[in-house]
């Protein structure tokens, strides 16, 4: 018990400094940034550490078949620190940062044509943007895409070579999909499957539908929000990892729809072959 509680609390710590990494990286966070980030940093903190703490989970998917939820923390760890030292660069210019702002650059330019995502978010910007502010949301934007590709190609190249989650010892499907209801609608494995392709139909659209939303807040708002660091950063950071999170979820259910089909099957077989003896 005290082993299962000191590792959740471990977990509940690196959420926490997953959310004050922008603050401890970008120069001059003003207090009151600092004390909104503290006081979600210890939301954050509180939950994982209760719900990785607990028997049975209530909201954290994935909890017992590591490493999805692993990939899905360091993508989007990474994703929040390339793109705070490529803001960084503008008041503390460092070659690492010139490295970053080129890779991604050169990805947002690959990523920019009409009607992509990167195109769309750009164009919310209004004539006052100048080339400087443009050039650095097309840099994090291929820098948030460019991670979360790498991301979902660990999980592919994790599910097709170490059978995941076949190999984790006693997998249990109900707790490790505490938001998914056994008992309610149609058949199971149907259910899961449906859900699967959901998910990935959300995963395709949502890159579309966040610029979309941006939009909507920029016409109430303007693009003053825009200016702010912290704002950019996440914006850009979750832009890019919930698509390849919702892909890297409707890939899990799918794939659990086919182990429960799978010894569904050899039950079948089992019962049949008793049957005929």
């Amino acid at each position: 018990m005290l082993t299962r509680f000191s590792t959740s609390a471990v977990r509940g710590l690196l959420v926490a400094l997953l959310i004050a990494l922008p603050s401890l990286i970008l120069p001059g966070t003003t207090g009151d940034t600092a004390e909104i980030v503290t006081l979600v940093a210890i939301f954050a903190a509180v939950l994982t550490t209760i719900e990785y703490a607990s028997s049975y989970p209530s909201i954290i998917e994935f909890r017992d078949a590591p490493p999805f939820n692993r990939i899905r923390y360091l993508s989007l760890m990474l994703s929040i620190v390339t793109i705070a030292l490529l803001c960084r660069a503008d008041t503390q210019p460092n070659a690492f940062a010139s490295f970053l702002g080129a890779v991604g650059g050169l990805i947002g330019l690959i990523i920019d044509f009409p009607g992509s995502p990167v195109r769309l978010m750009l164009d919310i910007m209004d004539d006052s943007a100048n080339a400087a502010e443009l050039w650095q949301i097309r840099s994090a934007a291929g820098l948030s895409y460019f991670i979360s590709t790498l991301s979902l190609l660990a999980f592919l190249i994790i599910l097709r070579f170490a059978g995941w989650p076949s190999g984790i010892k006693g997998f249990n499907v109900w707790i490790n999909l505490p938001t998914f209801d056994p008992t309610a609608g149609a058949d199971v494995v149907d259910r899961l499957r449906r859900d699967a392709w959901v998910n990935v139909g959300l995963g395709f659209f949502l890159p579309y539908l966040v610029p979309a939303g941006a939009k909507a807040g920029v016409v109430l708002f303007g693009t003053a929000g825009f200016g702010s660091d912290h704002t950019l950063i996440w914006t850009m950071a979750v832009w890019g990892f919930l698509p390849a999170s919702l892909f890297m979820r409707g890939i899990a259910m799918a794939r659990i729809a086919d182990m429960i089909a799978s010894r569904r099957r050899r039950a079948g077989q089992a019962v049949a072959s008793l049957v005929m003896a």
